[in-house]
């Protein structure tokens, strides 16, 4: 068989590695999976059966279903004041086609989106699929893994298209405040940029505030927003996401997802309807059980031999810094589920400056993370 040249030298990322090897042992403590351990509430499965019943079984509008895309847009009003109509969104299946459909709609080849480190690894292959160029931004754990203007600046040529943001950050877990989201649309409007805003863990801030970025002054149409059903109501395998953005652009991404998708699941889609319009305390609920979480696990971290962790902000990662070690990233993260059967990611797999840090998950119970923790504290006492 003769692959294509494009796929030629296709390798696993990183995280698809650790996952390979993980599924070949046994009495591993997975810290790597970025999924809520919360199954689908009951209700919105019962929903979704409803419509099956109601005969909601063919092919759907290719937009989404005009009531599931108004609940939609009175989530997004509702908790985080973003106007928008039915109109300008787009259902998609789950949240990474939606950045993937607005590359494809936006960029020539040659055009250069820049990525902000450490960022989430199937941003850059979206970008190499355009025929595009993906820049890389590096951050640092003192800017809070956030762009400062002067690291924009410096990046931006004629050929720069496409800013790409992600607040909650996978991985760092870390929020971008308003103030920077302020420093930055300054920089988008001067530059005459486009943004791609990853919002999929709004729902899940717990320290500051969520800022959407369209609706800061001039950003709405230099914006389209990411987001989907996977973290904030506990769908993952239900496969909805949606990107909210300029009616010209939305209609562009339609198009171009007929020919991949041709349309969203029906009863995915009516059971998402229903959740976004009934499900507001079980967010609030979900965020303060993952914000516990995420305090012990960084307290623990805090304590153990040559490692650092920043406090809990945002989704339900963190981002420990493991340079003290003396290890780097991948090292540490192998030797640990070698000897300790513990699985973490490692920070090197999300860009040059996730290198000496790893993304751990506080997506398992409590009792699984404190095991998990004791052993990687065993671990770091014997480097």
């Amino acid at each position: 068989m003769r692959l294509a040249d494009r796929y030629s030298n296709l390798q696993p990322s990183g995280m698809i590695k650790i996952f390979q090897a993980v599924e070949k042992m046994d009495g591993v403590l997975n810290l790597g999976i970025g999924e809520p351990d919360f199954d689908t509430e009951h209700d919105i499965v019962d929903a979704a059966a409803a419509a099956g019943k109601e005969g909601f079984t063919h092919y759907p509008p290719l937009p989404g279903f005009p009531d599931v895309r108004d609940a939609v847009c009175a989530y997004w009003k509702r908790h985080h004041g973003l106007d928008v109509r039915a109109d300008e969104v787009l259902m998609t299946a789950g949240g990474i086609q939606s950045p993937y459909l607005a590359m494809q709609a936006l960029l020539n080849r040659g055009d250069e989106v820049m990525l902000i480190e450490p960022y989430f690894t199937p941003y850059a292959g979206q970008v190499d699929s355009c025929g595009a160029v993906a820049v890389r931004i590096e951050t640092s754990e003192e800017s809070g893994f956030a762009p400062t203007a002067p690291d924009l600046e410096k990046a931006i040529t004629p050929r720069t298209r496409i800013l790409l943001l992600n607040s909650p950050c996978n991985p760092t877990g870390r929020v971008v405040s308003r103030e920077r989201m302020e420093e930055i649309a300054a920089i988008v409007k001067k530059h005459d940029l486009f943004v791609l805003s990853d919002e999929i863990y709004e729902s899940l801030v717990h320290k500051g505030a969520h800022v959407c970025f369209a609706t800061l002054p001039g950003m709405k149409e230099r914006t389209i927003t990411l987001a989907g059903m996977s973290k904030s109501h506990c769908m993952t395998g239900w496969r909805v996401g949606y990107a909210i953005g300029p009616v010209e652009l939305i209609r562009v991404m339609t198009v171009i997802s007929a020919n991949q998708t041709f349309g969203l699941n029906t009863l995915a889609q009516k059971a998402s309807g229903y959740a976004l319009a009934n499900h507001d305390a079980k967010l609030i609920e979900r965020r303060d059980i993952f914000a516990s979480r995420m305090n012990y696990v960084a307290d623990r971290l805090n304590k153990m031999k040559n490692v650092t962790c920043a406090a809990a902000e945002g989704a339900f990662y963190l981002f420990p810094n493991i340079k003290g070690t003396g290890l780097k990233s991948e090292d540490f993260v192998w030797k640990l589920l070698e000897n300790s059967r513990v699985a973490a990611i490692p920070g090197s797999a999300f860009g040059l400056s996730g290198e000496g840090y790893l993304r751990i998950a506080c997506t398992r119970s409590m009792d699984i993370l404190i095991q998990a923790m004791d052993r990687m504290e065993d671990f770091c006492g014997k480097l």
